[in-house]
């Protein structure tokens, strides 16, 4: 099994563990954060006739269980997307995952795709926001734009975008890999999911930017 390496980034006095499964680790709040997992999208794609390997779903179920068992959290906050499209056959993937963590606190903030209905996420006993304020920061799905971020008093925690960084080496080589992008009234997370894309951004030259390797997390800028 690799081995991988969390980055340990302390921030706004808070002990954060920026993990290469591009998910965040909170050590004081004891919570696990990710965006963006986009559970159902290989059903909807099959559905449609497109074929698309089925053990897509349960691999991203399994690296979120590693990392439970790895850092013990008591609560795993989904900032939006979890479930990428209605009710198809991987529901039931995630249903029997869910039965294995009952103790285990979980927070949805809505996201666009998060289209089934309330009662499947009670059903499950998972928490839905539309927003949540944990501590310093507040939890969103869609990055806020300048102008209303100038008026939040909270350090915003958001996905939805699908982040990364161009690399570029010597002879024209480049590639766009994941990362955490830390601005200065947001940070915007990686997608969990490992069917989606990912959009190169321009960032602000005081950002902090992690770039997220197979088993490691690098600081960039």
């Amino acid at each position: 099994m690799t081995i991988c390496a969390g980055l340990d980034f302390n921030f706004l006095e808070q002990d954060l563990i920026l993990l290469p499964q591009k998910a965040i680790y909170w050590q004081q709040q004891k919570a696990l954060i990710a965006a963006d997992v986009h559970l159902g999208k290989v059903g909807h794609f099959r559905k449609a006739g497109i074929a698309v390997p089925r053990n897509m779903e349960q691999t991203d179920l399994g690296e979120l269980s590693d990392l439970i068992f790895e850092h013990k959290p008591e609560k795993l906050i989904f900032l939006g997307d979890l479930f990428h499209s209605d009710m198809n056959a991987d529901w039931e993937w995630f249903r029997l995952w869910r039965q294995q963590f009952k103790k285990l606190k979980i927070i949805l903030i809505r996201g666009n795709h998060d289209i089934i209905h309330d009662k499947y996420y009670e059903e499950l006993n998972i928490a839905l926001h539309d927003q949540l304020q944990v501590g310093p920061f507040l939890m969103l799905h869609q990055p806020l734009n300048d102008e209303t971020l100038a008026t939040t008093e909270a350090y915003v925690f958001c996905g939805h975008i699908h982040p990364g960084v161009l690399l570029s080496g010597r002879g024209r080589q480049s590639l766009t890999i994941p990362c955490f992008s830390f601005g200065s009234r947001q940070v915007i997370l990686p997608s969990f999911g490992r069917f989606t894309g990912r959009v190169a951004l321009r960032h602000q030259k005081d950002d902090r930017i992690f770039g997220v390797l197979k088993d490691k997390v690098i600081a960039l800028g």
